[in-house]
């Protein structure tokens, strides 16, 4: 099989039928942990803006917008409903890619699985689907480009991936569909969004949008370019499609709703509290020893919750002060505590030279970063973590269904979170994806 036929066939005609039980558990595990993302990140302003835009300037559709009452088209709630799942940047992570994959591919699948009047296996496949060609895509796509591209840049193929499944689109017309996502994909310049954060972020809901209609667009006889995927120095990251699985291994959960770049920081102070038994109001100081990426991260008080997600101070002030870093962390009522934002002006960040080349080396796998803590306490001790490594999480079943439930308080009540669990754990047996959405259009 030439590898266009391998594409287009794993695209057409993977079945969930062909997974194995690690797979199977894996698909159902980014389902829940995408849906609870989802619905928290409707707390947030971004999520209030698209979904008003959506429905305004999309119109009347058959897709829903979680946690809204509206329906609109299929590329305007993916767009509105994958702006809410990166909101509070809780949202997975895979190897290569370099940034979330997960957030867009749910919305892109479930707006495009109602439409298509699609049951729980299709939209599965669909998500198998999506992460391997994403993570495939995105290893490419960060090869040929200089410049750091965000999330929906590469993620525009996987989303076009994920519609041309449930669309059913032959061939020439799955070629087409990957071929106007990526020439349509979002110029995303990641840097300049994490040194003045915004909710443009990560392009999220653009690379949803984009994926769904490029799929729509094919299906009418649109036609596009050929795909990063077909380029031939790409060959030996993509023949292995349907073969091996990266998303069984390697995509990543996040427990705090802030840049992963902080974490190890996170890690470090915890560690270093626990361990030398300091409490907060004995810190004097604290000194962040780090890359030189995350030190450019935000250092003013946040005024929106990307500020506060896109820094490693304000997250750093709120894990040493509630052991957690959640949605009452990082959004915008939060951002007056007096005890907080004093914290927050006695941490201090400076590269150091072997972070930096930890960071370097470990780039495209994206799966470790590593940061150093110094504690000056008010008698004049100081304490030193030492440099910290801090894996990509990896959760379990439990674990996942535990931060859903945790997430799913905030914004649904008891019974709903119960029958939600249920049906994704069993979402391979449902017949019509509406029955979640049913659930969950107010």
């Amino acid at each position: 099989m030439n590898l266009r036929d391998r594409i287009t066939w794993f695209i057409k005609d993977f079945k969930w039928d062909q997974c194995d039980q690690a797979l199977k558990r894996r698909a159902k595990m980014c389902l829940l942990d995408n849906l609870g993302v989802t619905l928290i990140g409707t707390l947030a302003p971004i999520s209030w803006i698209a979904a008003g835009y959506a429905v305004e300037n999309w119109g009347q559709g058959c897709s829903t917008i979680l946690l809204n009452g509206k329906k609109t088209t299929a590329p305007g709630a993916a767009f509105a409903n994958a702006c809410a799942a990166n909101a509070l940047d809780l949202d997975d992570d895979a190897i290569f890619t370099r940034g979330h994959p997960g957030a867009q591919l749910f919305p892109a699948a479930l707006a495009s699985a109602e439409k298509c009047g699609s049951g729980g296996r299709e939209l599965l496949e669909a998500l198998v689907i999506g992460y391997e060609i994403s993570i495939r895509a995105g290893r490419c796509w960060h090869d040929r480009h200089e410049i750091y591209h965000s999330c929906g840049s590469w993620g525009s193929v996987g989303c076009a991936a994920v519609a041309a499944h449930l669309h059913r689109l032959d061939p020439p017309e799955i070629e087409n569909a990957l071929g106007i996502a990526e020439y349509h994909a979002p110029n995303a310049p990641m840097m300049r969004d994490i040194y003045n954060p915004t909710m443009v972020k990560h392009a999220i809901g653009w690379g949803a949008m984009n994926g769904v209609t490029s799929a729509e667009l094919a299906e009418l006889g649109f036609t596009g370019m050929p795909s990063i995927l077909l380029m031939e120095q790409y060959r030996d990251w993509v023949a292995d499609l349907g073969d091996r699985f990266w998303m069984t291994e390697w995509v990543f959960y996040k427990e705090w709703a802030s840049c992963a770049w902080g974490h190890a920081a996170g890690v470090a102070v915890l560690q270093l509290l626990d361990q030398r038994q300091i409490k907060p109001e004995q810190i004097d100081r604290i000194r962040v020893r780090t890359f030189e990426e995350a030190v450019r991260l935000c250092q003013d008080y946040p005024t929106t919750t990307e500020e506060a997600q896109f820094s490693v101070k304000w997250p750093l002030a709120c894990l040493i002060l509630d052991r957690e870093l959640g949605p009452e962390q990082v959004l915008e009522k939060r951002f007056s505590d007096p005890e907080v934002r004093n914290l927050f002006d006695r941490i201090e960040l400076i590269v150091d030279p072997k972070v930096n080349r930890l960071y370097g080396e470990a780039k495209e796998m994206d799966l470790r970063m590593h940061s150093a803590v110094e504690i000056f306490t008010k008698d004049g001790r100081s304490y030193d973590s030492g440099i910290v490594e801090r894996e990509a999480d990896r959760y379990s079943e439990a674990d996942l269904e535990k931060k859903f439930r945790r997430l799913g308080a905030y914004v649904i009540d008891p019974q709903t979170i119960d029958q939600l669990v249920e049906m994704v754990w069993n979402f391979d047996q449902l017949e019509d994806v509406r029955e979640l959405t049913t659930l969950l259009a107010k």
